[in-house]
């Protein structure tokens, strides 16, 4: 209960701030706080299913959740060259996709980002991998791109910008048949 309260509290006066920047954008039909409000609302959301989780099952300990064993046999050897190179390389590949953003743009290291952290953490599939990019690639255009129309870096180098533009073509296109 504790929790919900302060979450909701958090939420509350959040909600509460919005109301200081809340002027008309032009090219944004909802507002400056548009896009605040949604993120609050999903965090009531969210806060509302914790406590429903809470009342239904209580801090029981439930069977079969990730990461959760109850005997670790073989603890994490970290001594262990590849597992040091892993952990470094999941550290470092969100640094790396930061530093590209400027040059190659958010459009088009977006989908090998989200492939390479989904490699990194242990899928070898690459069937589920393609399509678990896809899939979360076409949320986050659907997103930034369409619901909220917020710019995204385009990248300044030749093949990603004009990627870039395309994806911005096609986005006008699409907000033109609304």
């Amino acid at each position: 209960m504790i929790e919900t309260v302060v979450w909701s509290l958090i939420a509350i006066i959040f909600f509460g701030y919005t109301f200081e920047f809340n002027q008309p954008i032009e090219i944004y039909k909802f507002g400056a706080t548009g896009w605040p409000r949604v993120i609050i609302l999903l965090l009531l959301l969210v806060t509302a299913g914790n406590l429903y989780h809470h009342f239904k099952y209580g801090s029981a300990i439930q069977k079969g959740r990730v990461g959760i064993a109850e005997t670790d046999e073989s603890p994490t050897d970290y001594s262990n060259p590849a597992t040091l190179a892993k952990i470094i390389a999941i550290l470092f590949t969100p640094f790396l996709f930061a530093y590209l953003l400027k040059p190659v743009g958010m459009y088009s290291a977006a989908p090998f980002f989200i492939a390479a952290v989904i490699w990194l953490f242990g899928e070898r599939r690459w069937k589920w991998i393609i399509s678990i990019t896809i899939l979360i690639y076409a949320i986050l255009l659907g997103l930034f791109v369409v619901t909220l129309n917020a710019p995204l870096p385009q990248g300044n180098v030749s093949p990603f910008y004009d990627f870039s533009g395309f994806i911005l073509k096609m986005n006008t296109l699409l907000q033109q048949l609304w």
